[in-house]
């Protein structure tokens, strides 16, 4: 991997700066190499404020991040208008943090960067200053143009999960579940798992919807109308997929071993086991972009912002995922 990974502010407000700070001291000496899109002054002020000892060494291109990173931490500099509050997140901060992330993936486009680290946004704000998107994953999706079918997957603990349905209410979630819809993310789940995991042919299991997988109509019909339907389509366009398997059941220990990622088909049915497994060390993939894109799964942590708490583990995941998908995808072009 020739060029370093774009690793955007994220929320000022939030623990992204000092998560950052951590991740670097734990990886300057074996990388992978970073360089920061955001506040330089922001880092600064908050190495001091912590009293973390960490170099900042402002670069003006990408290019310059690796020849840099194992005696500072490389900083690409995006000055902010306003004084940041640890926990107070403000829409001030909004046309900077979209700022950033358009630019690290016009970094990542042109091959500047080997890829993007997100560190977490905090949506209600961006919101309040007129952002369109429901969150990250959406937003990336509409920077990589039409062409590409963002998904999103969570990795960790020995499982990866991928929502149907992100950001919405449950309700909604729900009402827009369509077998063409699970059809199309199981395909982009599996070409992802091919193209950035090497899983020559990707098992999915795909989860039911009602409790117990409906009980064969029971307690409702989605498993019968909507589900096996998009099974059996996976199943017809060459994806092993099964199901649908009763969500309760389907991410013991024993059943995870069964397949390769698992099909869910609302937002908390596929977060909460992952974050109950590796809620320290669990990523987010943006798969079926252009580009490569990693996150911590958690979010800006305004609670504990500024008492240098926050816990990099999952950060370090990231960057580390990022790296080895991007070398993968290097090798294999």
């Amino acid at each position: 991997m020739s060029a370093a990974l774009a690793l955007t502010m994220g929320e000022p407000s939030g623990v992204g700066a000092e998560i950052t700070i951590k991740a670097w001291q734990r990886l300057c000496a074996s990388g992978p190499a970073f360089f920061y899109c955001g506040s330089a002054v922001l880092v600064e002020t908050t190495a001091h404020a912590l009293g973390l000892d960490v170099p900042v060494i402002r670069i003006s291109e990408p290019v310059q991040a690796r020849a840099a990173f194992d005696r500072g931490l490389p900083v690409m500099d995006f000055p902010l208008e306003d004084e940041v509050t640890p926990g107070a997140a403000s829409p001030s901060h909004a046309g900077a943090v979209i700022n950033v992330i358009e630019t690290a993936v016009r970094f990542a486009m042109e091959g500047q960067a080997a890829g993007i680290v997100t560190n977490p946004i905090q949506k209600h704000s961006l919101h309040q200053a007129g952002f369109p998107h429901p969150g990250h994953t959406e937003f990336l999706q509409a920077l990589s143009g039409p062409a590409s079918r963002a998904v999103m997957m969570l990795a960790g603990g020995g499982l990866r999960v991928v929502p149907v349905t992100i950001h919405e209410a449950l309700r909604s979630a729900i009402d827009r579940l369509t077998p063409a819809l699970i059809i199309e993310t199981g395909l982009a789940a599996a070409r992802g798992l091919q193209r950035d995991f090497g899983i020559a042919t990707p098992r999915l299991a795909v989860a039911g919807l009602n409790p117990h997988a409906g009980e064969n109509g029971d307690m409702g019909d989605e498993e019968e109308t909507i589900v096996r339907p998009a099974v059996a389509g996976l199943r017809a366009q060459g994806i092993d997929a099964f199901g649908p398997l009763s969500p309760d059941t389907m991410f013991t220990a024993r059943a995870r071993g069964s397949y390769d990622a698992a099909l869910c088909l609302y937002h908390d049915q596929a977060l909460i086991p992952l974050k109950t497994l590796a809620v320290d060390e669990g990523v987010n993939v943006t798969l079926g972009l252009p580009f490569v894109r990693t996150s911590p799964d958690h979010g800006t942590a305004l609670d504990i912002a500024g008492k240098g708490i926050a816990d990099p583990g999952s950060l370090i995941a990231a960057l580390r995922l990022a790296a080895t998908i991007a070398a993968h995808r290097e090798a294999t072009s």
